[in-house]
């Protein structure tokens, strides 16, 4: 392990010399996550790998100039403990999310029960995909939402609210993140109906573009 975080370290060096955005860096900053991906902390959730992907967009972000937090010191700790740390807290975040729509479906169910209505509440988690994926580099997922070609993120929005669409989300969701509470304030919508249709309708189609772009070229072993 210590040859590989010298590695990695030496790595993160040269990524540093080159500007932020340049093909040396992206390069490095791939190579880089080669090397460590296999080493990052796994749980069997069905929220790990969205929670790996953000994980990695915050890597790329700040491993050499802190755009969204503090920028990585190798004098703290290796690569890894620095991104097993961040990857606890996001899997933290997910938990918590869906506790809270676990919470909000079973007291909807509830609810209908004494109310004497037909249950048909689906529970939104079972509808999350769970392929594993590498992940994408941010500047070209800001690229491809904000051109948004085929319209398809700007058309696919909650219903009777197109401003609430899965362009708006993605971008407000990609570091630095703007939180659910926040989200929820601005838009008047609960927490559970956002992050519900984020996981259903704008994480599938990250996660088809950073495929078809050809940006996840290694996948994580499960």
């Amino acid at each position: 392990m210590s040859d590989l975080n010298e590695q990695v370290t030496c790595l993160v060096a040269q990524a540093r010399r080159h500007s932020s955005g340049s093909p040396q860096r992206q390069k490095l900053l791939t190579q880089i996550i080669r090397l460590t991906q296999g080493k990052l902390w796994k749980e069997n959730t069905p929220y790990y790998q969205d929670a790996l992907q953000q994980t990695w967009l915050y890597f790329c972000r700040n491993v050499c100039d802190g755009l969204t937090g503090q920028t990585y010191d190798s004098t703290q700790g290796s690569v890894i403990t620095w991104l097993n740390a961040y990857l606890k807290r996001r899997l933290q975040d997910f938990y918590l999310n869906q506790y809270r729509e676990q919470a909000t479906t079973v007291t909807f169910r509830v609810c209908q029960f004494k109310s004497g209505e037909i249950d048909e509440t689906i529970d939104p988690i079972d509808n999350i995909p769970a392929t594993p994926q590498a992940p994408p580099i941010l500047e070209n997922i800001e690229t491809w939402v904000k051109t948004d070609s085929d319209l398809e993120l700007r058309n696919t929005h909650i219903k009777g609210r197109p401003d609430v669409n899965c362009q708006v989300l993605i971008l407000k969701r990609l570091p630095p993140e703007v939180s659910w509470k926040e989200l929820s304030q601005d838009f008047g919508l609960p927490i559970p109906t956002l992050s519900s249709f984020y996981q259903r309708q704008c994480l599938p189609r990250l996660r088809k573009f950073a495929e078809m772009d050809g940006l996840l070229e290694t996948r994580l072993s499960t």
